[in-house]
C-alpha cells in the first residue's frame, strides 16, 4: 500500500487505470462545473453512470492516488479522502529529502487553494516523467482543479479543449473548456505575482500566499514555485 510521508489518514491505493475511463475527467472536475448547463454539456447521458463512478471513487476502502512527478524530484499526489462526512480531493506535493508532504490544495466544502498559475499549471503538464502518469493531457486535468489565476493567456482555452478532446466523450469540449476556466474551482482566481523569485499569491485560501497565516514558509514557496517551473531540474532541496 502508497505511503506518503505525513498524510497517514487511509488506504492510500494507486490505480491509474481509472484514467482510461472518458467519465473519469467530468466526475474529477466536478467542483469547477458549476449550474445545469455546464453539467449538462460535460456529462450529457452520461449522468447516472458518472454518479455510479464517483461513488467507486468515494469508496472508504480505499483511497485513489495518482502521483505526477517533476523533473525536480518532486511528486505532486492527488489523494481522494474518502472520509465519511469529510470527503475531498486533496493535491500534495512531497521530495525524498522531505520529511511530510505539503498541501498545495483543498478541492471540498472547506476548500483551500489556489495552488497554481495558469503557467506552472501548464508546465507541471508538460514535463517529461518516466513514471507514474506521463500524458501531459491527463496531467493537465489531473491538476486542474488547483488552478486559480486571474490571468490566462489567449490560448489557454484551446490548450483545455485539446485536453478534453482526447481523454472525454464530451461533445461539446470548447464550450467545457470556456466553462471550466471561468470557474476556476472554489476559490476566486488570484493575482500571481513574482517576489523575490518565488511565485505567490494573493488567495486568501491559499497556502501559497505568505501573507496569510497559515502559508507555507519561505523556503517550502521557493523550492515549489522552482519545482512547478520545470525549468530548473537540479535545485537546492531544503530539508527539515
Amino acid at each position: 500500500m502508497l505511503k506518503i510521508p505525513g498524510y497517514e489518514d487511509g488506504p492510500l491505493v494507486q490505480d491509474s487505470t481509472y484514467l482510461d475511463d472518458p467519465l473519469f475527467w467530468p466526475v474529477h472536475l466536478g467542483t469547477s462545473l458549476q449550474g445545469e448547463d455546464v453539467q449538462r454539456a460535460a456529462f450529457g447521458a452520461d449522468w447516472d453512470a458518472a454518479m455510479e463512478l464517483y461513488r467507486v471513487l468515494s469508496s472508504e476502502r480505499e483511497w485513489p492516488v495518482f502521483s505526477v512527478p517533476l523533473s525536480s524530484g518532486h511528486t505532486i499526489h492527488v489523494v481522494y479522502r474518502n472520509i465519511e462526512g469529510d470527503r475531498g480531493v486533496d493535491y500534495l506535493i512531497h521530495h525524498p529529502a522531505w520529511s511530510a508532504a505539503e498541501t498545495l490544495a483543498v478541492d471540498d466544502g472547506h476548500f483551500m487553494g489556489p495552488g497554481m498559475a495558469w503557467p506552472e499549471l501548464l508546465s507541471a503538464a508538460r514535463q517529461p516523467a518516466t513514471e507514474g502518469i506521463d500524458d501531459p493531457d491527463a496531467r493537465l486535468l489531473l491538476l486542474f482543479p488547483t488552478l486559480g489565476d486571474t490571468r490566462l493567456p489567449d490560448d489557454a482555452a484551446a490548450t483545455l479543449t485539446t485536453a478534453l478532446a482526447a481523454l472525454t466523450s464530451i461533445e461539446e469540449p470548447a464550450e467545457v473548456a470556456g466553462m471550466l476556466l471561468e470557474n476556476q474551482g472554489q476559490w476566486s482566481p488570484a493575482h500571481w505575482r513574482l517576489a523575490d523569485g518565488v511565485w505567490i499569491n494573493d488567495g486568501g485560501h491559499s497556502y501559497r500566499n505568505p501573507g496569510n497565516a497559515f502559508g507555507l514558509p519561505e523556503g517550502r514557496l521557493r523550492e515549489i514555485s522552482n519545482a512547478l517551473d520545470g525549468r530548473q531540474v537540479t535545485i537546492r532541496q531544503t530539508s527539515d
